[in-house]
């Protein structure tokens, strides 16, 4: 929504203009986009090598479809751009190569196939061009510019920490390449010098230790104090130079970006002013009516009562007419999540007035609200955390699971009783939702376990299992009631739509590097079952891996004979325990597993955690120092209004009505929160620097005070 209003300054008088520029931002059309770019992804599921093989005229009819929407899609932005604008961006540029190259593959694929000549489809390494470069992707595209700016950095370190490890390597070789020593496998110990440099590489990410050590140590107990250094200086220091260097980059960067966005919606707001702007007396402002025009144009879904709420907090004097600086307000005014509550009031209150209003009522209800009803529970909580980690067979614990189930539905019923239905069960009420699912789910599960054990002779294990599940997840309640608890809850909630960032961009790097390791090494290992007769099925169907250490630890299943088989892979490298016994191959193998380490572990995994760190610095920071200023004083209008219209349609003489409470205080994403603080720092008045100086703005630029504080960072 916040997007729609940044772009105002686009509204010009051209009514199919309008139609093309909404209908390409329906969340229909962005849903089909996605949908067809995860379909597109999705066919390496299907095709040679296949998890379920479909046959490849299948495959490629639905691959053509999936290219012709993306065609469209991109013709379609090209009609709400400008043409020079358009040309000009790189990511449709990349989009219609992605495009061209997946066509021409594709044909001449086909037409080899149709000679039965064996050929590689190399273009499936582009799929992800699409997740990466259309319009709705622009997180990950921040993501991958992230990278990109860090990568530089990063290059200094990781030349020095190569520099390291070749010395150490060849300490190594001059300390051990002598001494006849022998691993636990009866190899020679330390004698090449380019397996010594993949070993202490190993050693680095902690998958060999103590194992590389061993043969050195039983030898002499001195020679430990070369393996301590080695950690010391290349696992500690090294690894968390890399984690620093990436996460001082990625906050510049962060910064810059959302300075830059924060300078061009501010740009746009203004100019969307003074195309509407009219003059009364000496001020220019937008007339009520033209507003009311504009907020049901880029904001269609919203109700009218929200409208008018809206229109109350940017003419709060009611004068008929919005003056420049509640204008500029408006984009943030549309980011804040309202509710839009129906006072009612309770159904028995209704059913029954004498029953519900009664003294005995009235004092259950008050009850129930008190703070130590919520105590009793977190108590009562606990006292069944202990129970279910005793011995289920005992029938004193088994009856006791009875008893906490009824406590747990008699709160249930109690807080129905006294909070409105409606209201308890809203959209919004999370926990609540949570609270009753869980245990009518516990309890329908625990009827079904009894009655199945007591008449027939059956017992499932799988409903025994999702019992014992359902108990454990109702210890979850108990984070609620604790503050500190809901603070970090709250930032993991925040955080989560840039998690899905970085799910984007590791699902990217995992399909290129699944899609490489399938035509590097497929069919080079193969599972058997336990009892197997077929040849070399203890070597995992390749001769050369007898007695290895991926043959002896069964990791045949470890492959890249399919998609589904190369992720678990990569996943299992992502987190590099044992990540040097599933390696098996010669040297390209291991050339193909540390860049993949080297891209997903040190650059991805850090900037991932480098996100981690900022997100929580700043919750904690406001936690502990609200946002003062421009911001502040936006919620408080809202609250006001939100204030005055309850007084009008929720008092006592008319209890149905609407009330407007504001969802969150809080901001939805750390991107948001970051924005808005550069734009607390621009004073509505000034127009700020032009777009070219924006796109130009540099990281080392100064930026306001509240991110160059300590607060921020």
């Amino acid at each position: 929504m916040a997007e729609a209003a940044s772009e105002l300054l686009l509204m010009v008088p051209l009514p199919s203009f309008y139609r093309l520029y909404y209908l390409y931002n329906h969340w229909i059309m962005r849903t089909a986009t996605y949908f067809f770019i995860f379909l597109n992804l999705s066919l390496a599921v299907f095709e040679e090598p296949a998890v379920y093989p479909l046959p490849f005229l299948a495959t490629s009819l639905v691959e053509v479809l999936c290219l012709l929407v993306f065609f469209g899609r991109l013709t379609h932005f090209a009609k709400i751009t400008p043409r020079n604008v358009f040309w000009k961006d790189t990511k449709n540029i990349c989009i219609m190569v992605a495009i061209l190259l997946s066509l021409t593959d594709l044909a001449i694929y086909g037409a080899l196939r149709i000679y039965n000549i064996k050929s590689i489809r190399w273009s499936r390494i582009a799929r992800p061009i699409f997740l990466i470069n259309f319009a709705e992707s622009r997180q990950i595209r921040r993501a991958f510019r992230s990278i990109r700016n860090t990568l530089p950095e990063i290059t200094y370190v990781f030349l020095l920490f190569m520099f390291s490890l070749l010395m150490f390597s060849l300490m190594a070789l001059k300390l051990f390449g002598e001494r006849n020593l022998q691993t636990a496998e009866g190899l020679p110990y330390f004698r090449n010098y380019l397996e010594i440099v993949f070993d202490l590489y190993v050693l680095v990410t902690t998958a060999n230790s103590p194992d590389v050590m061993m043969p050195a140590f039983d030898f002499s107990s001195w020679y430990a104090l070369f393996f301590i250094a080695f950690v010391i200086v290349n696992t500690y220091i090294f690894m968390s130079l890399f984690l620093a260097v990436v996460y001082n980059n990625y906050k510049k960067h962060l910064k810059n970006e959302i300075r830059k966005l924060a300078y061009m919606k501010h740009r746009k707001m203004i100019e969307a002013f003074n195309l509407l702007k009219e003059e009364e007396g000496a001020q220019p402002v937008v007339r009520e009516a033209r507003w009311k025009q504009l907020v049901k144009l880029v904001a269609p879904d919203i109700s009218n009562s929200h409208r008018e709420l809206l229109l109350r907090i940017s003419d709060d004097e009611q004068k008929g007419f919005i003056d420049k600086k509640s204008f500029v307000q408006l984009a943030d005014l549309l980011n804040i999540q309202v509710i839009t509550l129906k006072i009612r009031s309770h159904p028995l209150g209704q059913w029954m007035p004498r029953v519900y209003k009664s003294a005995v009522s009235q004092f259950l209800r008050s009850m129930v609200r008190h703070r130590g009803f919520v105590w009793t529970y977190d108590a009562i909580i606990l006292i069944n955390a202990i129970f279910i980690a005793l011995d289920e067979e005992t029938p004193y614990i088994s009856y006791a699971e009875w008893v906490f189930l009824a406590l747990y539905i008699i709160e249930i019923l109690l807080k129905v009783y006294t909070y409105e239905p409606r209201v308890f069960f809203g959209k919004n009420q999370f926990w609540n939702w949570f609270d009753t699912l869980i245990i009518f789910a516990a309890l329908t599960a625990t009827i079904l376990n009894t009655t199945l054990r007591s008449t027939t002779k059956y017992n499932s294990q799988q409903i025994l299992d999702i019992v014992f599940i359902l108990r454990v997840l109702r210890l979850i309640r108990i984070v609620d009631s604790i503050q500190r608890f809901r603070v970090i809850m709250n930032t993991l909630i925040n955080i989560v739509p840039t998690m899905l960032t970085f799910g984007g961009l590791t699902l990217v790097v995992y399909c290129i590097f699944a899609i490489i390791g399938m035509e590097l090494f497929h069919g080079k290992i193969q599972f058997f079952p336990v009892n197997s007769n077929a040849p070399y099925a203890l070597e995992c169907g390749n001769p050369a891996l007898k007695d290895s250490l991926f043959a002896r630890g069964k990791y045949c299943k470890n492959n890249f004979n399919n998609f589904a088989s190369s992720f678990i892979v990569l996943m299992e490298l992502t987190v590099v325990n044992q990540w040097h016994d599933i390696l098996c191959g010669g040297r390209p193998a291991k050339l193909y597993f540390i860049a993949f380490h080297i891209v997903m572990v040190i650059i991805i995994v850090n900037i991932f955690v480098s996100f981690i760190l900022e997100a929580f610095f700043v919750e904690y920071s406001l936690e502990k120092t609200p946002l003062k200023g421009s911001d502040e004083q936006l919620l408080d209008n809202m609250e006001s209004a939100e204030h005055d219209l309850e007084g009008e349609v929720g008092t006592k003489t008319q209890p149905r009505g609407l009330v407007f409470k504001i969802a969150s205080k809080r901001y939805r994403t750390v991107d948001a929160l970051l924005q808005r603080m550069f734009e607390a720092e621009i004073p509505p008045e000034d127009e700020g620097p032009s777009f070219e100086e924006i796109l130009n703005l540099s990281p080392t630029a100064a930026g306001p005070s509240h991110l160059t504080s300590e607060r921020a960072v």
